[in-house]
């Protein structure tokens, strides 16, 4: 395929649709993009679920469920758009991503394998985890190709509910006892600098991003979308009465930006490398319910199997 004339589609804002030509290492991009948000999705259940049966109320527990659920509800979708680019020669079915990721040749976002150690961390959780999501997924929405950016119009509108209820719980905090602000400063403290990580490494060192951007699945670059997540989410700190955790923060009247610190990088490399906080127990959770559960699984094929034969 003409790979110029491909490349001029997608700048003029065309969708390209799954029976559409494309080129390959597009489809590769998209397969590993798609599936490892999928992850994502999935694994980013386990730290919040840890937590509805210790919810402080019957409605944090019900609120917190629901975002678990529709945590679930993202995963599908997402692994759903994947499937769609399998053809034969790439494969791109669940089971087959979904392996890749129970046997670490697959990521998800690295801020999964920290602990949720406080039910602040679940506010925490909500107000920059999904905030930072947020920020990155709103441009995926106008992605090139058309399954996953459709997908993304749901997801963006649920994520959306989640950072606000986040940011809730952690208003209530501040606004009680000083041992509950307390709380809710140190869970700023632990996820203030893995949320900024979120966005990937540093646009220089950043060779596929530079690649997603040309074909137009990313629209915006790591530093940018990061440096946009900062200006907004220090007045919300402020709002809280919360001091942000880095010393070289400051705001630059001649960028109209916040100056930042460096990031903690060698610890983002070591948890790539699948050495974080959990991320040893985060696989394992997955591959002991994969396991357990495997009977569900060959129930539903045995019975879609059945219903086919029915209609046939």
């Amino acid at each position: 395929m003409d790979l110029e004339k491909f490349v001029q589609y997608v700048h003029d804002e065309n969708k390209v649709e799954p029976k559409d030509v494309m080129p390959d290492d597009y489809r590769k991009l998209l397969v590993r993009q798609i599936s490892q948000h999928a992850h994502s999705e999935i694994v980013g259940m386990l730290p919040e679920a840890n937590w509805v049966s210790r919810a402080p109320s019957l409605r944090r527990k019900m609120a917190l469920l629901a975002k678990v659920q529709d945590e679930a509800g993202h995963g599908l979708y997402l692994y759903s758009a994947t499937e769609t680019l399998g053809n034969g020669t790439i494969r791109a079915d669940r089971d087959a991503t979904y392996d890749d990721m129970l046997e670490g040749k697959a990521k998800y976002s690295s801020i999964f394998n920290y602990p949720t150690l406080s039910w602040a961390d679940i506010g925490a959780i909500g107000w920059l985890v999904d905030g930072a999501a947020i920020m990155n997924q709103v441009m995926l929405m106008g992605n090139s190709y058309g399954p996953y950016s459709r997908a993304m119009v749901k997801i963006c509108k649920e994520e959306s509910f989640h950072q606000r209820q986040g940011y809730e719980i952690l208003m209530a905090l501040c606004r009680g006892t000083k041992q509950q602000k307390e709380m809710a400063q140190a869970s700023l403290n632990r996820f203030w600098w893995p949320a900024l990580m979120m966005f990937g490494p540093n646009d220089d060192s950043s060779p596929n991003s530079k690649i997603s951007m040309n074909y137009r699945v990313k629209r915006e670059s790591n530093d940018s979308l990061r440096q946009r997540f900062i200006d907004v989410t220090v007045s919300q700190a402020e709002f809280l009465g919360l001091t942000m955790p880095d010393k070289d923060l400051k705001w630059n009247e001649e960028r109209q930006h916040y100056d930042f610190g460096e990031l903690p990088w060698d610890e983002f490399m070591e948890i790539l490398k699948g050495n974080g906080p959990c991320n040893k127990k985060r696989l394992q959770t997955k591959v002991k319910a994969q396991q357990e559960n495997l009977w569900v699984k060959e129930a539903a094929i045995a019975f879609a199997e059945k219903q086919q034969q029915e209609v046939i």
